[in-house]
């Protein structure tokens, strides 16, 4: 299986307005590339292989980041959002989704995925239920214990959006806290 970076929702129903206003479209001349999400007024956190420029545009507001390493339990609903594609091979929305997804066990996860998986990530959504993300929408938070963004979307496999296939794979915001941290307390790249 190979890793399809990016990502767009699944089975999502429209935000409510105002509800996600950490919510970031991080764009280039095109338009939008991929999700992103505010956590401090300076910051705008996203997936690494989204590198383009972000501008300002309209109220947003920071969401929490965890402050310790943290551990999710297998079954737990979380939620992601986007404005990537709702179908494989489509194109992005104008309205923000989102969706419910539970967590799946990280050893469920890592045979799923042939055991090629990195270590510091998070599996929740695409297998065992057809909701999740796809491409577009990398960047984005997943949504969880009530408001905090623990991990930013990263890859599917193969493009392939038609769930329930293998996990959707998210980097673990909590295993990189010290780098985080390093940046946010320096407030510059």
């Amino acid at each position: 299986m190979q890793p399809s970076l990016g990502s767009k929702i699944i089975k999502g129903t429209d935000a409510k307005k105002k509800s996600m206003a950490y919510m970031a479209s991080v764009q280039n001349s095109k338009g939008h590339v991929c999700g992103g999400f505010l956590v401090s007024k300076d910051f705008v956190m996203t997936a690494a292989h989204c590198d383009t420029c972000l501008g300002k545009k309209g109220p947003i507001k920071p969401i929490k980041i965890p402050s310790n390493p943290i551990s999710l339990k297998e079954k737990q609903m979380c939620s992601v959002a986007g404005w990537g594609a709702t179908k494989t091979n489509g194109s992005s929305v104008d309205e923000l989704q989102v969706v419910d997804i539970p967590v799946i066990n990280p050893k469920t996860c890592q045979t799923m995925w042939n055991d090629k998986l990195p270590a510091n990530v998070v599996c929740a959504g695409g297998y065992g239920t057809n909701k999740g993300f796809c491409q577009g929408d990398s960047g984005g938070p997943l949504v969880c214990n009530g408001k905090m963004a623990v991990g930013i979307v990263s890859f599917n496999s193969n493009n392939n959006c038609d769930y329930p296939n293998v996990p959707n794979i998210y980097t673990d915001i909590s295993k990189f806290l010290p780098w985080f941290k390093k940046i946010l307390k320096k407030k510059q790249c």
